[in-house]
């Protein structure tokens, strides 16, 4: 960032940071859609590859329109660096890759997206990375869990699909005690509503799918932290090993970023209210959603968070059949997985995104089969409610 740009608030740097216009003078971001870049002579190129000359010389690590959607991340998160990917799952991946080694053993949450757990499990392993899990509230069984070995420790907060939340200061301070990073996954707040840097953690994770871009339009990831972690090593990955985000995504999720802080807080402001008419529904058990008061974690919300988040989770009586009753009568929620948009979105998560889970393993993180996750879109609350309520009637 520029030294004027330092003292911007979050709503300005994600309009403005990262843009160099050319000699063009554009004033949207232009899409620099090119494999390649030229250079002047025979000693540019040399310099280039040599790392001598910061310039591009090749679309997989150096690209114009990648590089502000980087810039302005980095600058929003409080960060050093940032290294955008092609997949929120490419950035979890290019981090450990870049940072650890045989041997090393990672802590993770137990309540993480299932894809995350079969990565650690089934492909890190492969290379003697390994891993436990620990409750994600219980500071105390993440403690119990880092072994000599311990590299890292790995958190979604809130997390998916119960919006439990982990109080990174507190796991960031056990981190440094024992010489390891703390890394979390920021998908579901991003920093219009949570920085994890400024509380102590190492490295922030993105599935830049969901709510940077907002509408549902490109797949990418992210990797916030420092200049020797992220910008010499994590970057590493990504130049040799390609995981690379494309220019034209990159436009997507910079555009996104302009309008971030104002969409989370409406995605909040509707998420609060679904979760208070969903404690007063019948057919409804329990709410997920820490903006409401009674919520165990409350004040961590309140401290650690500027707003509660967009995404309600709930339990309906009657497990799967009464679950799926409730998403097939459903009219304009979009029955899919993802999350993020401008449209509220409904899932079963038992049986999709947690579904490379063993039931014990659902069991254990609380994921039952009458458990449904909606992430609240932009429209009116009143067509929301309604929409759900065709169902939990039934």
């Amino acid at each position: 960032m520029n030294e004027w740009e330092q003292d911007w608030a979050i709503e300005t740097v994600g309009i403005r940071v990262g843009h160099e216009r050319t000699p063009q003078g554009e004033h949207s971001e232009p899409i620099f859609a090119t494999s390649s870049f030229v250079f002047r002579d025979a000693a540019e190129a040399a310099a280039r590859f040599a790392g001598e000359d910061a310039g591009n010389i090749y679309s997989r690590f150096t690209n114009p329109t990648v590089r502000a959607f980087e810039q302005r991340l980095a600058a929003m998160e409080g960060g050093e660096a940032c290294v955008a990917t092609s997949s929120g799952m490419s950035a979890i991946l290019a981090t450990c890759i870049g940072l650890l080694q045989q041997g090393d053993h990672i802590v993770s949450s137990r309540s993480v997206f299932g894809t995350t757990t079969v990565l650690f499990n089934k492909y890190l392993a492969r290379f003697g990375i390994s891993t436990d899990y620990a409750a994600l509230t219980d500071l105390a069984d993440w403690e119990r869990r880092i072994k000599p070995e311990t590299r890292l420790l790995f958190l979604e907060t809130p997390s998916n699909p119960l919006i439990e939340l982990g109080d990174i200061r507190a796991l960031a301070e056990l981190a440094h005690a024992n010489d390891c990073l703390l890394v979390v996954d920021n998908c579901f707040c991003t920093p219009a509503l949570q920085r994890p840097l400024e509380l102590g953690a190492d490295i922030v994770i993105h599935s830049a799918t969901k709510y940077l871009d907002g509408q549902g339009r490109a797949i990418g990831g992210a990797v916030i932290g420092d200049h020797k972690r992220v910008g010499e090593e994590v970057f590493g990955v990504l130049r040799t090993a390609g995981p690379s985000m494309s220019p034209f995504a990159a436009w997507i999720f910079l555009k996104g970023l302009e309008t971030l802080s104002l969409r989370m807080q409406a995605h909040s402001s509707n998420a609060l209210r679904l979760a208070q008419w969903l404690v007063e529904q019948p057919a409804v058990q329990t709410v997920y959603y820490p903006g409401l008061t009674d919520h165990p974690q409350y004040d961590l919300a309140v401290t650690q968070q500027v707003a509660p988040g967009g995404v309600v989770a709930f339990d309906v009586q009657g497990g799967r059949e009464s679950a799926w009753r409730v998403i097939d009568a459903t009219r304009m929620l979009s029955i899919t997985a993802n999350l993020g948009d401008t449209k509220s979105t409904i899932t079963h998560p038992a049986t999709t995104t947690h579904s490379r889970l063993s039931p014990e393993q659902r069991a254990e993180t609380g994921i039952g089969e009458g458990l449904l996750r909606v992430a609240a879109g932009l429209e009116a609350f009143e067509d929301i409610c309604d929409d759900l309520a065709r169902g939990l009637s039934a």
